[in-house]
């Protein structure tokens, strides 16, 4: 098997939370260090003992316990917005790695339950902490892991196209704004992976 059919066939194990937990920018990045033997199998929070046990299985490693630094498992917990406090930032849109979030700037947003991962990712941007976890009510199937991929790429897929130079804002103006919106989502993204790893940002 090569290692390019191998992470394929651990990406599919992966819940596809896209949550960054593991220290990987999204489920397919670490499924590719796992299968080049770059990453442990047991760096995956949402997916838990079950799916280690999958990817011992798989790769043929030993199984042993979730990594405490990439957080704890636990049952899914959905966003949710307080809608008198959002502000319309639209920061959270931004940050959302599955575009379950709606709204617009200086609107209310929020969240769409049947599209959230759980992730966290929109927490830490909030200005006005109006973003809280709630218990779901429901696990996390294989169905709502293949549609959180499909919404997952074609997100990369729209920002890859929104990046390159002709769709770029037409002005300096409005291209300092997206360069200063980039830098804000991605600064608080990385404090969010900080405070995951227990390290003060």
């Amino acid at each position: 098997m090569t290692t390019a059919s191998l992470a394929e066939r651990i990406d599919a194990l992966l819940p596809q939370t896209q949550c960054t937990r593991c220290g990987y920018p999204a489920c397919r990045p670490y499924a590719e260090a796992i299968a080049a033997g770059d990453a442990n199998i047991n760096r995956c929070p949402p997916g838990g003992a079950a799916t280690i046990d999958a990817l011992a299985a798989l790769t043929g490693r030993a199984p042993s316990p979730l990594d405490p630094a990439c957080g704890s498992d636990g049952p899914l917990a959905l966003a949710v917005i307080d809608e008198a406090t959002c502000i319309g930032c639209t920061l959270c849109i931004a940050a959302c790695p599955v575009d379950a979030i709606i709204g617009g700037p200086k609107r209310m947003h929020t969240v769409l339950a049947s599209l959230c991962t759980g992730c966290e990712l929109c927490i830490p941007p909030c200005p006005v902490d109006c973003i809280a976890l709630r218990p779901a009510a429901r696990a996390w199937t294989a169905t709502d892991a293949g549609v959180a991929r499909q919404r997952y790429v074609a997100r990369e897929r729209r920002l890859a196209r929104d990046e390159r130079p002709a769709d770029r804002a037409a002005t300096p103006r409005d291209a300092d704004a997206h360069a200063a919106r980039k830098a804000a989502v991605d600064a608080a993204l990385a404090r969010a992976r900080a405070r995951r790893a227990g390290v003060k940002p």
